[in-house]
């Protein structure tokens, strides 16, 4: 074998130069820790800050024993902790799709824990709890997944622990691995089974009449898990948008350079517009749709079409530019407030018959649907194409929501913009692709922001199971001013919503703030932008070089961040 082959064969297996060269990358600490070498357990006490919800009191009543112990307030670092913890049990699983950055909380725990504590992984996430498939991971593990991407060390699913059959299995895995805590690191569904498994098993687990901690950890590249002054970001938000930006600027780039195409670009971020705002203001494109703006608003479909159309014109009447980027969100067509009573309509349709509805043959579904629904509905829905027209129909997702990711509105959007052109505009160019970035941005290696702030994650997480607490959620806050580890109480996040004809407790998911000054810069800036070729590319995500400490710029503008720069650790 050649030499040169040797050296590709010694790359399988995640041993590529990047892979290796990524392990070896120093994390900025938070000062509350001391060094990365050897992180120093502290002690955390209950400040002032208390959280409420619209629904605390009935949260309250449900969530009587993590209420009482911890008063909803959030607890901020008192100093070292002394005497060190030794003999602790501690079970980590990753819940929900991947996020990058994932390992490094795993590693974060390890490291605070130590030598005199364990810590297993869950394999297959919650359902891997529920089936007791723990094992214990090594400092060989560390090292070999520090710093990588992807949730491949322990595998996730989606399993959500509600019955009194599961509650009584994760009880049964906790007595037989003699287990003290639980971390579960999700996303808001996720960190709201973790509220309801801390009250589960607060008490009366272990045979001395004790309890199982459990903690979470903010998981979703939707940036949808936030807490305005406690919370930044969730993990994994940073990577993907950088990873999304990327591709975005390139795109860009090749618009300016063939001059002849629209690129409609949907981006992930089902129920909330963060990444694409974030995406957004790295690129500077033609075009950005914001799904909390179009509800706020109340824009019809037409109206979003006119704004589109009206930027293609008037790019192409002033400076004859032929070309240009739309970013779209996931979400965008369950905000528009006609196409959300018409799919709020269709789901009660469907589930009331669903039976008859089965029966037919594919062809004859839309007219037996428009057929059951008011008016202004069936007149909608009977307008729209037929690609849309069968993924509205098509099989709701195991929460019974629409799947809005197999819905094509970038290109209902190009679509009703050509039509509109013709229209209004016939001279006018508009020839266009389309795209969808999603799972691309999922598990790529994390940024340095990401791996910096998974650690330091994992080391709150592990300081949080010294310390002897439970129900809370792990944060990072104080980004740009060295960071700061706290922990937010998840009683202190929970609402009541109707869900699947039920009341059930849910941590709200965090919407685009239209008056947040991230929103207020954009909302400055889009105008020029859709008047000329504006726009950045940020190239690559840098783990070295003059980017790579750089944060989320909508993370750094809501904080009233100087710069773009995290100093966790300065």
């Amino acid at each position: 074998m050649s030499t040169l082959a040797a050296q590709l064969q010694q790359m399988e297996s995640h041993r590529s130069v990047f892979e290796n060269e990524v392990r070896q990358l120093p994390l900025p600490t938070c000062n509350a820790f001391g060094t990365a070498a050897a992180p120093q357990a502290i002690a955390f006490a209950a400040s002032s800050q208390v959280l409420t919800t619209k629904d605390s009191a009935t949260v309250a009543q449900h969530f009587a024993q993590s209420v009482k112990a911890s008063g909803n307030a959030v607890l901020r670092v008192a100093g070292p902790a002394s005497p060190r913890v030794s003999g602790k049990r501690v079970a980590a699983l990753f819940s929900g799709g991947p996020a990058a950055g994932g390992h490094n909380v795993l590693c974060g725990i390890k490291k605070m824990l130590g030598a005199d504590n364990t810590l297993f992984g869950v394999k297959g996430g919650p359902k891997g709890l529920l089936e007791g498939k723990l094992f214990e991971i090594t400092d060989a593990d560390v090292a070999s997944i520090l710093n990588t991407g992807g949730f491949d060390f322990l595998g996730t699913d989606r399993t959500k622990i509600k019955t009194a059959e599961q509650f009584e299995q994760v009880k049964q895995t906790c007595i037989a691995h003699n287990l003290d805590a639980i971390v579960i690191i999700g996303g808001d569904d996720s960190n709201t089974n973790a509220a309801i498994l801390a009250e589960f098993l607060f008490s009366g687990i272990k045979a001395d009449g004790s309890g199982v901690q459990v903690i979470g950890a903010p998981k979703t590249i939707d940036g949808d898990l936030q807490v305005p002054g406690l919370l930044p970001i969730s993990f994994g938000f940073d990577t993907a948008t950088r990873i999304y930006a990327e591709l975005a600027g390139n795109i860009l780039q090749d618009t300016r350079s063939s001059i002849k195409y629209w690129h409609f670009i949907k981006l992930m971020g089902r129920s909330a517009s963060h990444v694409t705002l974030e995406v957004a203001l790295q690129v500077k494109p033609a075009v950005t749709l914001i799904s909390e703006e179009v509800a706020e608003k109340k824009l019809s479909l037409s109206a979003i079409v006119e704004q589109i159309a009206s930027a293609v014109i008037d790019r192409y009447r002033s400076k004859k530019l032929k070309h240009g980027v739309v970013l779209v969100p996931e979400g965008l067509i369950e905000f528009i407030p006609e196409m959300n009573a018409l799919i709020a309509e269709l789901n009660d349709s469907l589930a009331h018959h669903a039976e008859a509805f089965a029966a037919l043959s594919v062809d004859a579904r839309p007219a037996f649907v428009a057929a059951k629904l008011s008016a202004a509905n069936s007149a909608l829905f009977s307008s729209l194409p037929g690609y849309i027209i069968n993924m509205l129909l098509a099989d709701r997702d195991s929460h019974g929501n629409l799947q809005v990711s197999l819905i094509p509105t970038e290109q209902l959007l190009s679509d009703m913009v050509r039509a509109r052109l013709q229209q209004v505009a016939p001279e006018v160019p508009f020839a266009t692709h389309h795209h969808f970035f999603g799972y691309e941005g999922r598990c790529g290696a994390p940024t340095l922001f990401d791996a910096a702030y998974t650690w330091n994650l994992g080391l709150t997480v592990g300081a949080l199971i010294l310390d002897g607490r439970t129900g809370y959620m792990a944060s990072v806050s104080g980004l740009s001013a060295g960071g700061e580890p706290l922990a937010i109480p998840l009683s202190g996040l929970l609402n009541i919503e109707r869900r699947h004809g039920k009341d059930e407790y849910v941590i709200e998911k965090a919407l685009v703030r239209t008056n947040a000054p991230a929103m207020k810069f954009f909302v400055s800036r889009r105008e020029a932008w859709a008047a000329d070729d504006l726009f950045a590319s940020p190239g690559p995500r840098q783990l070295w070089g003059p980017a790579a400490k750089q944060m989320p710029m909508t993370v750094a503008l809501n904080d009233g961040a100087d710069s773009l720069l995290f100093k966790i650790g300065e």
